[in-house]
């Protein structure tokens, strides 16, 4: 016969026992509207191409991309976010093509607000696309990244974008300063209602190939690396310093990118600031589930949907999803 007096007046497991009671206990939930879906762009029509190191993910011209705008409407995911695959003949040392207003980017912003006005727009404003050596930014002679020279053509791409009706610009550079500089160009130019996305704690991270595939500036980066203005992944001190100084500087939200490997930086840079923070489960990560998936070690659903919960834990408010459109149609399903 048991003594009962040995056994756990409080059972923690008794409201897991059902499945109302443990929705009724659920901390931390994920919905679409936590959701934002990068998609890359194509110049032409009736395009698309297969990324072949992100499976399920193509580059798609602007018609193409209507019907995946017109049902992240649907399932409610607030936002796109957009990437250029920029031809190979407009790069240049300068990135002139950045800031062009007859652009890939301008013309699909304009083309996608004009059909999808509730749809929020994101801008990326970066120079790597652009630039012929594949960095971020403008370089000297010995292939430095140069800051100063940088901001000064980020702030031109981000008034372009902003004339396009872009709602968000999101600075991903790690350019010092940038922030304030393009808030300070934006109201100037009388765009005062376009949002800044600032990148404020990203990491040169090795989770980003795939992603360097998918818009074309693996090749011109070559052997290159971005470790003088990208943060060392060992630091995380470092990254509250990077979005104090982003939101001093006029940051309406901040990004820290990579997602899963960084959920302390995350918890961290929210607990400290409450401000609007966002993550970036990135092109690598992605990667890794879908092989997972594919050679069916993992079931994708259930991985998925517990990584995108995971970021709703740390403090993220929403999240940069290859998987977006996808965990959206699982959600609604219930």
């Amino acid at each position: 016969m048991f003594d009962l007096s040995h056994f756990p007046r409080k059972r923690m497991r008794r409201m897991r026992h059902d499945e109302f009671s443990r929705r009724l206990m659920r901390e931390n939930v994920l919905t679409s509207a936590d959701l934002i879906l990068p998609v890359f762009v194509l110049e032409g029509t009736g395009r698309e191409e297969e990324v072949a190191s992100m499976p399920g993910v193509k580059r798609l011209s602007l018609d193409r991309l209507y019907p995946v705008a017109e049902e992240c409407l649907k399932l409610g995911i607030p936002a796109l976010a957009l990437f250029p695959v920029i031809d190979m003949a407009l790069k240049s040392e300068g990135a002139e093509e950045a800031f062009n207003p007859k652009g890939l980017v301008p013309q699909a912003v304009a083309a996608l607000k004009a059909r999808f006005p509730e749809l929020g727009i994101i801008t990326d404003i970066a120079l790597d696309p652009y630039t012929s050596h594949g960095q971020d930014g403008l370089i000297d002679n010995a292939g430095y990244v140069l800051n100063d020279e940088t901001i000064a053509v980020l702030t031109r791409q981000a008034e372009c974008h902003a004339g396009a009706g872009a709602d968000i610009v999101a600075p991903s550079d790690m350019m010092d300063g940038r922030i304030h500089a393009v808030r300070e160009a934006l109201d100037a130019a009388g765009f005062i209602h376009t949002r800044i996305l600032a990148y404020a704690a990203k990491y040169a991270s090795s989770f980003y190939g795939p992603f360097r595939d998918a818009v074309g500036s693996s090749a011109n980066l070559g052997a290159g690396n971005k470790y003088t203005y990208q943060m060392d992944p060992a630091n995380a001190d470092e990254a509250l310093w990077e979005v104090g100084l982003d939101l001093q500087e006029g940051a309406d939200m901040v990004m820290i990118k990579p997602g899963m490997p960084y959920l302390d930086v995350v918890r961290a840079i929210k607990e400290t600031y409450k401000a609007p923070t966002f993550v970036y489960q990135v092109s690598g990560e992605y990667a890794m589930l879908k092989a997972a998936a594919q050679n069916g070690w993992l079931n994708e659903r259930a991985c998925v949907l517990e990584s995108l919960l995971a970021f709703k834990r740390a403090g993220a408010d929403a999240v940069l999803s290859y998987y977006s459109l996808t965990a959206a149609r699982w959600l609604s399903e219930g």
